[in-house]
């Protein structure tokens, strides 16, 4: 590190230390022109001591600064990414290219010696600090893994990255997009194999996951085959262990692929487990890409929405999208205008959107007389007195008819249901509702699951809360702009999970006891992956239909082979919540039991844990990525048998060099504590010799 120091004036002129200077002689003069007991050695000596003590004075009272530079030198980070996923190890061509890749990479700290910062990292799903040899992540996601390096080192001297992959990826959006805000070079070391094998697979699977009881529905498979023309491709679709159809398929050339529509029936209620399976052909390269489960949900009823607008609004489009996506739910939309013509009794759910129910005789008398549970939403042209008349959850005091943006702060202790922690990150970061300008308070029983952060500050006013009274349902949602969370998380991310999953969870829980049992066990979705957190929730409600958690709850799982595992439900604000945590991959069955006043109250509910197998669905590497990367950053493919290049092809490399970061900084002299050290030592020292020839 190089330190410099100079000094700087400011606003009066350095020709003023001069003028000190001279003060400080004149002063010296002044003081021992006439001639004293001292010889004149001494005479000159004690004359310069004042004639510098004074100049010192002087010039601190001209307030001088003093400037430091510092100049930090930072090596140039070589960020390396290895590829930890299954279809690696499993798909090698030769094996003994991952041991040279892994111990090459591991080898290139020591090689690139101490002008280089190397940092060294696996990714699948994320990124994770260190080398590794397991090969065994269950799914890829490189784009998340150069997203986090990118982020990781922002402002950093990045010299370049090495990413060792096959180049497959099944999570996450295309690496090339990533790559683009990496502002380094990428080397590429290409694993895997892209010699096509011997190979039959089933891609992916298009359903619905809820049916109807009694009704047909569709499946699309896409199934697809390597090196194989000429043979027969045999299909068997299983429910539940029980054949229900076969079909063969004619495979017409060596890279051949195909759609096939089904149609299954959905006759026995519950989650039934269909399995779709392709023989085996002789040589296959892997057979376990020819199997695929799917879980469909078999329902007899519906549950009935009603969602009704005062005016045409963007947010509309989004929550019918949300909404019909799970075909547990039948909705329909009316304004507001039009609700004579409905039949109230026939919904379990309203949605009332910007509505004001004071002027609408009809919807005022079905929301108020039927315990139905209701969702409100207001906005830019709601009626705010009416809003807070109609419902009891918030309370706006508007200061005046403006507008303001509002973020979507996630409170820590909302607990009537769970969103999973990607989504709560989401919302967060998503761009703001509009919500009116005023202060918001909740009723102390509601419970708030997100709160307003207006600009950068954080504040206790509600943007989305719940309230359960006598066990009919509420919700308030206080802002508009739905629409905007839509295109924003899709430009971001490239889907809507977030938004569905928020409206999903809304409507299961404002639904959840539309049959009034005082007994609910329930989770947020039937299908979990085998390395997912199984959360289970509860409600237990008294005679007054009241929210109650005082006495235990035991809940008993039990698998497919018969073996069980029981817990005991944490009480989560007034409701129950159980972390089963991850399971291994299966079907299983459970079931909740509790007392209160001398009653027993059980639940029970069924439960599939999906084992995670996309890894293996895709055995040809795609080296072209690798190679496209590489290009577009101004990096090299090196194949892991020339790994031992890659140092030198770094050194070589003139965009990967130290820079020196400049750090300026100013500071008055007189703050520094040396230079009173220094007048103090002077005047000390004149003093020490005039009192000691008797002069004092």
């Amino acid at each position: 590190m190089l330190l410099l120091f100079t000094v700087t004036w400011g606003a009066v002129s350095g020709w003023w230390s001069v003028a000190c200077l001279l003060l400080g002689v004149l002063y010296a003069w002044l003081m021992y022109r006439q001639p004293v007991l001292f010889s004149g050695g001494y005479r000159w000596l004690l004359a310069v001591f004042r004639a510098l003590a004074v100049t010192l004075i002087g010039i601190l009272l001209l307030a001088p600064l003093i400037q430091t530079v510092k100049y930090q030198p930072q090596k140039p980070l070589i960020l390396i990414a290895q590829d930890n996923s299954e279809s690696i190890g499993r798909f090698q061509s030769n094996q003994n290219d991952l041991g040279l890749t892994v111990n090459g990479l591991a080898k290139l700290k020591s090689q690139l010696g101490d002008d280089y910062d190397v940092r060294e990292y696996h990714f699948g799903t994320n990124l994770q600090p260190g080398l590794t040899r397991s090969f065994n992540g269950k799914q890829t996601n490189i784009s998340a893994a150069l997203k986090q390096l990118n982020e990781q080192f922002v402002n950093q001297n990045i010299g370049a990255m090495v990413l060792a992959t096959d180049g497959i990826y099944n999570q996450g959006t295309d690496p090339q997009y990533e790559a683009q805000n990496i502002k380094a070079s990428i080397y590429t070391v290409p694993l895997g194999d892209t010699i096509p094998r011997r190979d039959l697979f089933i891609t992916n699977i298009n359903y619905n996951k809820t049916a109807l009881l009694g009704n047909d529905f569709e499946v699309e498979l896409q199934i697809g085959a390597n090196k194989s023309s000429g043979e027969t491709a045999r299909l068997t679709v299983t429910e539940d262990g029980r054949t229900v159809q076969s079909q063969n398929q004619q495979i017409l050339s060596d890279e051949w692929q195909k759609r096939i529509r089904l149609k299954l029936n959905a006759d026995k209620k519950g989650l039934r487990k269909f399995t779709f399976s392709l023989a085996p052909l002789a040589n296959e390269i892997s057979t376990q890409n020819n199997t695929q489960t799917i879980y469909v949900d078999v329902i007899d009823a519906r549950q009935k929405i009603l969602l009704v607008y005062g005016s045409p609004h963007p947010d509309i489009g989004v929550l019918k999208q949300a909404i019909e996506l799970n075909r547990n739910y039948e909705l329909k939309t009316i304004q507001a205008d039009d609700a004579a013509k409905i039949k109230w009794d026939d919904f379990n759910l309203f949605i009332l959107h910007q509505v004001t129910l004071s002027a609408n005789a009809n919807l005022f008398k079905a929301v108020t007389a039927a315990r139905i549970p209701v969702w409100f939403m207001a906005g830019a042209q709601s009626n705010l007195s009416d809003f807070n008349q109609q419902q009891n959850v918030v309370r706006i005091a508007a200061t005046r008819p403006d507008v303001q943006e509002a973020f979507a702060l996630p409170d820590a202790g909302f607990s009537s249901f769970t969103l999973s922690d990607s989504t709560r990150q989401k919302l967060g970061a998503l761009p703001p509702l509009l919500t009116a300008f005023g202060s918001y308070q909740a009723n102390p029983q509601a419970n708030v699951l997100f709160r307003q952060k207006i600009g950068a500050i954080a504040t206790n006013y509600p943007l989305l809360a719940f309230m359960d009274a006598r066990g009919c349902r509420t919700a308030a949602l206080t802002g508009e702009g739905l629409w905007r969370w839509n295109l924003s998380e899709f430009q971001a991310y490239g889907n809507h999970h977030s938004v569905e999953e928020l409206v999903s969870q809304i409507i299961q829980y404002l639904t959840a006891n539309a049959k009034r049992q005082r007994f609910n066990v329930f989770t947020g979705k039937n299908v979990f992956d085998e390395s997912e957190h199984v959360i289970i929730n509860a409600e237990l409600y008294n005679e007054a239909l009241e929210l109650v958690n005082t006495p235990d709850v035991k809940l008993e799982l039990k698998d497919s082979n018969g073996k069980r595992y029981s817990y005991l439900f944490s009480r989560t604000g007034a409701s129950y919540q159980l972390d089963a945590g991850s399971l291994p991959a299966g079907d299983y069955t459970y079931t909740a039991s509790t007392q209160l006043g001398g009653r027993t109250f059980a639940a029970s509910g069924q439960l599939s844990i999906k084992a995670l197998d996309v890894e293996l669905r895709q055995s040809t590497a795609d080296h072209a990525l690798l190679r496209s990367l590489a290009k577009r950053s101004g990096g090299v493919v090196v194949k892991p048998a020339q790994i031992d290049r890659l140092a030198d092809l770094l050194r070589k490399n003139e965009n990967v060099k130290t820079v020196l970061n400049e750090d300026r900084s100013y500071r008055e002299l007189i703050d520094v504590k040396w230079v009173f050290a220094i007048i103090l030592a002077l005047l000390s020292a004149e003093w020490f010799l005039r009192k000691r020839e008797g002069e004092i």
